[in-house]
C-alpha cells in the first residue's frame, strides 16, 4: 500500500508541475525532458509501429521475415561501431557542461565523433567481406545484396545516433524529438513506396529486400542532413577547439571500453534471438516472431526512462541521487505492471486487428515477450544508476554473463524445440530472451541492495 500511495503523490507532484508549468531544479528538468522524451517515445514508436504495420502487411509473413532477418544482421554489426561511444558522449559532455567547461565539452565531442567514425568504417569493411557467407553459408537465404548495401546504411545510421547522443548530452531533447517526427515521415513515405514499385514489377525475393535497405538507407541519409544543420545552433560547440589531453583519452576509454558490454547486450537481446533463428527456421517464422517482438519494443520506451535521466544522475550525488532513482523505479514499475495484463489478455485481438489474419501465429509469442514489458526498463534503470556511481565495469560483466546465457539457453531451446516443429523453435527463443531478462534483472537489484549499500 505504502508503494502505491507513494507512486500516487509522486504523479499528483508532476501533474502539479506540469499545471504551473514549473521546471526548475533538476527534478523540473528532468520532467521537461521526459516531455519532450515521453512525445519523441510516441512519434517513434508510433511511427515504426505503423511503418512495421505497412511493411508486414504488404510483404506477408515470409519476405517480411526475409527483410527483418537482413536489417536485425546489419543493425547487430552497427553495434559494434558505438562501443558506448554515445552514452559515453553523454556522460563526459553533460558533465563538462554542469561544470560550466565549454571548450572541454567540445573537445570531448570531437574526439568521440573520430572514434565513432573509425569504429564504423572498420566495421562497414567486416559487415562487406562477410555478407556473402553470412547470407549463402549460415543462413541460407537471398539476403546477400541486402547485406552488402546494408554497409552505407551502418553508416548513415550510427552517425544519425551519434548525433542524437550530442542532443541529449546538453539535454537539448527538443531537437530529437523533431528529429524523430522527421524520420517517420520520410521513411513512411519513402520505402512503402518503394515497395510497390518492386511488388509491381514482380522482382526476385533478393531484389525486393535490396531495395528496401536501400531506401532505408536513404532516410537515414535525409536525416543525418537534418542533425548535422541543427548541431551548428549549439552553443558550446562554437569557438575554438582544443586538443584533449592524452590523460583525459586515457580516462575517456577507460570509461568507455567496458561500457561496451551495455550497449552491445543491449543489442544481442534485441537481435540475436532474430539471427539465430535465421539459421534453423523459414522466413515465415522470422516474421511471427518479428511482428510480435515489434510490438513488444513499441511500449517499452514509453515506460523507459533511462535515456532521460542519465544526464541528471549524472549531475546528482547521495541522497538526491537514490531518491530520483527510487521514484524512477516505483513509476516504470508501476506503469508495467498496469500494462502486462491488458497486453496479454488482448493479444489475439492486437495481433489480428494490425497485423491481419496472416499473423495469427504471432498471438502466444506475443504474449510471453510482453512479460519484458516490466523487467527492460527497470534494468534500464539499474544500469544507469550503477554506472553513474562509477561501477561500469560491474555492469558490464552482468550483461556479458546474461548476453552469453541468452545465446546459450536460444541455442539450447531452439535446437531442442525445432525436433517439434519450426513454431515451437520460435516459442524457444522467446522464452530464452524472457528468462536472460529477468535473470539479469535479479542479479543487478542483488548487487545495489548488498553491494552498493555497504
Amino acid at each position: 500500500m505504502s508503494f502505491l500511495s507513494e507512486g500516487k503523490t509522486d504523479v499528483i507532484n508532476i501533474f502539479n508541475r506540469l499545471r504551473k508549468r514549473d521546471f526548475s531544479g533538476y527534478f523540473g528538468l528532468a520532467i521537461k525532458n521526459s516531455l519532450y522524451q515521453f512525445s519523441t517515445s510516441w512519434v517513434s514508436q508510433v511511427g515504426t509501429l505503423l511503418f512495421t504495420i505497412i511493411i508486414a502487411r504488404m510483404l506477408l509473413p515470409e519476405l517480411f521475415g526475409l527483410y527483418s532477418l537482413a536489417l536485425s544482421t546489419i543493425i547487430l554489426f552497427a553495434s559494434f561501431s558505438d562501443m558506448s561511444t554515445g552514452t559515453t558522449l553523454m556522460k563526459f559532455v553533460s558533465s563538462a557542461l554542469g561544470k560550466k567547461k565549454i571548450s572541454k565539452a567540445k573537445s570531448y565531442t570531437y574526439y568521440l565523433l573520430k572514434v565513432r567514425i573509425w569504429l564504423t568504417c572498420f566495421v562497414a569493411i567486416v559487415l562487406l567481406a562477410a555478407s556473402k557467407f553470412i547470407a549463402n553459408n549460415y543462413y541460407h537465404k537471398p539476403i546477400f545484396l541486402a547485406l552488402v548495401a546494408g554497409v552505407t546504411y551502418l553508416f548513415f545510421s550510427s552517425m544519425v545516433s551519434f548525433f542524437t547522443s550530442v542532443f541529449m548530452s546538453s539535454n537539448n531533447f527538443k531537437q530529437i524529438f523533431h528529429k524523430e517526427i522527421f524520420f517517420q515521415i520520410v521513411r513512411l513515405v519513402i520505402v512503402p513506396l518503394s515497395v510497390v514499385l518492386t511488388l509491381k514489377s514482380l522482382m526476385s525475393q533478393e531484389s525486393i529486400i535490396l531495395i528496401i535497405i536501400l531506401a532505408l538507407t536513404f532516410s537515414q541519409f535525409v536525416v543525418l542532413l537534418f542533425l548535422i544543420a541543427r548541431t551548428k545552433r549549439l552553443e558550446f560547440l562554437k569557438g575554438t577547439l582544443k586538443k584533449i589531453s592524452s590523460l583525459e583519452k586515457k580516462k575517456i576509454n577507460k570509461f568507455m571500453l567496458p561500457l561496451s558490454a551495455t550497449a552491445l547486450s543491449g543489442i544481442f537481446f534485441g537481435y540475436i534471438d532474430i539471427v539465430m533463428l535465421g539459421k534453423f527456421v523459414s522466413g515465415e517464422f522470422i516474421g511471427y516472431y518479428r511482428a510480435a517482438f515489434s510490438l513488444v519494443g513499441a511500449i517499452i520506451p514509453l515506460i523507459a526512462f533511462s535515456l532521460v535521466l542519465f544526464p541528471i544522475f549524472g549531475r546528482l550525488k547521495g541522497a538526491r541521487l537514490e531518491s530520483s532513482f527510487k521514484k524512477s523505479v516505483k513509476l516504470a514499475s508501476l506503469t508495467s505492471l498496469i500494462l502486462i495484463p491488458i497486453i496479454v489478455f488482448a493479444s489475439p485481438l492486437i495481433i489480428n486487428l494490425i497485423f491481419g489474419k496472416e499473423y495469427t501465429s504471432a498471438v502466444p509469442i506475443f504474449q510471453i515477450l510482453s512479460l519484458i514489458v516490466f523487467s527492460t526498463p527497470i534494468i534500464d534503470l539499474y544500469t544507469t544508476y550503477i554506472m553513474v556511481k562509477g561501477n561500469t565495469k560491474v555492469v558490464a560483466q552482468f550483461l556479458i554473463t546474461s548476453t552469453i546465457m541468452n545465446i546459450a539457453l536460444n541455442y539450447f531451446l531452439i535446437t531442442w524445440f525445432l525436433s517439434y516443429s519450426q513454431f515451437i523453435a520460435v516459442i524457444g527463443a522467446a522464452i530464452a530472451t524472457l528468462i536472460s531478462r529477468y535473470l539479469l534483472l535479479v542479479g543487478l537489484v542483488l548487487f545495489k541492495k548488498y553491494k552498493m549499500s555497504k
